[in-house]
């Protein structure tokens, strides 16, 4: 996998995360420690998508 495919691949994800959380914020069912979980997901997600961005300039 080419790192431009692996990028795009990660930004999906955090779409999806984005997504999700939104999702999670609206559902009264959703306890914070979940909402946290996936806030901390989408962060690794996030960090990962700027250092390899950083490694390709």
């Amino acid at each position: 996998m080419t790192v431009q495919a692996h990028l795009e691949s990660l930004e999906k994800k955090h779409v999806a995360l984005e997504e999700e959380l939104h999702s999670a914020l609206t559902s009264p069912s959703i306890n914070d420690t979940e909402i946290a979980d996936i806030k901390r997901r989408k962060l690794r997600l996030k960090d990962e998508i700027q250092r390899l961005r950083s490694s390709v300039h």
